[in-house]
């Protein structure tokens, strides 16, 4: 299970699940690399200098050693050869003597050089890292944007936003740090047991003998502490939650005065957390107790077995100073391991999870550009023939059942019927959010299969009862419905939307910053905006979700008027829920059960004393009536 968070929004996430280690899931990882492919020469340059970097960091134990032995040159020994032929190069490294200022003059050369190659691998990974990065948030993004309508039913938006966030910056870091430390702690170990074996084989197996002890002990410590730690997280977590399904509602709990009851279930999760930290505070205390005894005791041993063979004459004390240094370096690599193994774990699962959407099926719809070409120009004849539909996540329900229809180019046709009748799914169909289950659905002449998906949708505008204005300004989102479009052409569609008057009188005029999904605007502000945007967009056809249902009398009338407004010359498809707003259709469709039951205009459909329309609006009347 995944552990959940708080990210830098206060917004809860879950952490990134964490994946096994096998053939399968090091393939994922590994095909992802074919981001890094346009940078391969930078990211081999950087492994260079990653090992350039680990061996000059492996110079500076020994040169600290050397200057021991030349401030003391009474304790400088004839050592045994060692294996390693280092003569080969002109010297021995063992016997070499230098000056204090030559070492000094060495140490700060090492340094230098240190600095360099440290400097140059972190910039060149990063830089990768991060190109690379773009390159694949780019890729994710449009595959999600072209995504079908049933996709987004099954999965929630904040965990695809998660995998474009999270998981994609998971994978970001293991390419920029947790590579790079790995590669380094390899070669920092491999240099690392090369010198301390090369200083003195027998007091490398003494070290050696009491590592597996301590690594042992650190493991199991490690483990339990790693699961009340998430133990913790998730009790925090839910915590959390509480805060934030308390303040969503909190109007309720006022009005149920139920802020004692929230109260005592918030410090009930606090306290439940702080039990599980104290607990977890005592395997942490015995783990650093225990490693500061062992780490310290083992230096203590090492130190007192090397004095013990300095006094023999088997070593000096610069080899000593020397491989303690060397000891440390490969201590602290190893111990960097489990928290490498941990990140590694947890970037394979979040590639698994990228590579999952990667291969999800796409619509057909264009994204890489703004002027695709129109092939079918539709006049906006519409036709149904024999469609029946269910929704993927609900086969077994059948929404729409042999459903016949026509609309005629410049008809305005009201669908009406009971909630759930099939009349938004009319809708989807039309906009090919979805495929009929069976039967056709024919744009003039031509099969809407044979129409390419955003040629059609670039015909077709939809103004929403609920209308979802995008966190810009005023301008950005008239200017939805046709990018390209000038500012002259902005403000003529906010004049036939009657929105132009309201914006004039902000201070920003048409750069006014709506806010998010448009909250400083009243709702016939924002009405009035899609009306403009769908305007802008000259469709062939409208389909029109009741735009007046919740609006106030001078609202809806303003709302009613940019409508007419819209409506006029085109095909427009009014889905009604207030009946007495499509009096003045050409055609009314009602809609029960998946078919078509009655057809006519008002009057009518009127005249049918039994008729299900006439029953809807006497319906609408008797709450009319009760309302005044």
């Amino acid at each position: 299970m995944a552990r959940r968070s708080f990210n830098s929004n206060g917004n809860l996430e879950k952490e990134p699940e964490k994946a096994k280690i096998n053939k399968e899931t090091l393939a994922e990882a590994l095909s992802l690399f074919a981001y890094i492919k346009p940078f391969r020469a930078k990211f081999i340059l950087s492994l260079v200098f990653i090992a350039l970097s680990a061996f000059s960091t492996m110079i500076f134990p020994f040169l600290l050693g050397k200057m021991i032995d030349a401030a003391a040159p009474g304790a400088n020994i004839q050592m045994p050869q060692s294996n390693i032929n280092t003569e080969a190069i002109g010297f021995n490294l063992k016997t070499v003597q230098w000056s204090l200022n030559t070492i000094l003059l060495l140490l700060f050369l090492q340094l230098l050089v240190q600095t360099v190659f440290s400097f140059m691998r972190i910039f060149l990974l990063t830089e990768v890292g991060e190109k690379s990065l773009a390159n694949m948030r780019t890729d994710l993004y449009a595959k999600l944007l072209s995504m079908p309508m049933s996709f987004y039913s099954e999965n929630r938006v904040g965990e695809l936003s998660n995998r474009i966030s999270s998981d994609l910056s998971q994978i970001q870091d293991a390419i920029s740090f947790t590579l790079a430390e790995f590669l380094r702690g390899i070669f920092t170990l491999i240099i690392g047991l090369s010198f301390i074996f090369w200083i003195s084989t027998e007091l490398a197996l003494v070290m050696l003998a009491v590592v597996p002890v301590i690594a042992v002990v650190a493991v199991v410590f490690g483990v339990r502490i790693r699961k009340m730690s998430r133990k913790a997280q998730d009790q925090l977590a839910e915590s959390g939650t509480i805060v934030q399904e308390t303040f969503l509602g909190i109007s309720i709990v006022k009005a149920f005065t139920s802020e004692p009851y929230e109260l005592g279930r918030y410090k009930k999760s606090i306290f439940s957390v702080v039990e599980t930290a104290i607990s977890n505070a005592r395997y942490r205390g015995a783990f650093v107790s225990f490693m500061i005894f062992s780490v310290f005791g083992a230096i203590s041993f090492v130190m007192w077995y090397g004095a013990g063979m300095i006094s023999k004459g088997q070593l000096s004390a610069g080899d000593l100073t020397m491989f303690v240094i060397f000891s440390a370096f490969v201590g602290g690599t190893f111990a960097g391991f489990a928290e490498m193994f941990s990140q590694l774990q947890k970037t394979l699962g979040a590639t698994q999870r990228v590579r999952e959407l990667l291969r999800e099926t796409t619509e057909p719809v264009e994204i890489n550009t703004l002027q695709s070409p129109i092939k079918h120009v539709i006049s906006g004849n519409v036709r149904f023939e024999e469609v029946s539909f269910s929704y993927p996540s609900r086969k077994d329900l059948m929404v729409l059942q042999n459903l016949s229809l026509t609309v005629k180019s410049g008809e305005q046709i009201a669908l009406v019927g009971p909630s759930g009748a099939g009349k938004s799914t009319i809708a989807s169909l039309l906009l090919k959010f979805y495929e009929p289950s069976s039967g056709k659905i024919i744009f003039d002449a031509t099969n809407s299969e044979e129409i390419g998906l955003t040629e059609l949708r670039k015909q077709i505008a939809f103004v929403p009862q609920d209308v979802i204005l995008f966190g810009g300004t005023i301008q950005e989102n008239i200017a939805y419905g046709n990018p390209l479009a000038t500012q002259e052409e902005i403000i003529e569609a906010a004049k036939k939307a009657n929105a132009h008057e309201f914006i004039n009188k902000f201070p920003e005029v048409y750069q006014t910053i709506v806010g998010e999904r448009g909250v400083k605007l009243s709702g016939g502000q924002r009405q009035r905006i899609a009306i403009a945007r769908a305007i802008l967009k000259n469709p062939a056809i409208l389909l029109l979700d009741e735009a007046t249902s919740s609006l106030d009398s001078e609202s809806e009338q303003l709302v009613q008027e940019a409508l007419d407004n819209l409506m006029k010359g085109r095909t427009s498809i009014v889905i009604a829920h207030r009946l007495s707003t499509v009096r003045n259709a050409n055609k009314i469709i009602v809609i029960d059960q998946g078919t078509v039951k009655e057809m006519g205009t008002h009057e009518e459909l009127m005249h049918k004393e039994k008729g299900i329309y006439r029953k809807l609006v006497d319906l609408q009347l008797d709450w009319s009536s009760l309302e005044k």
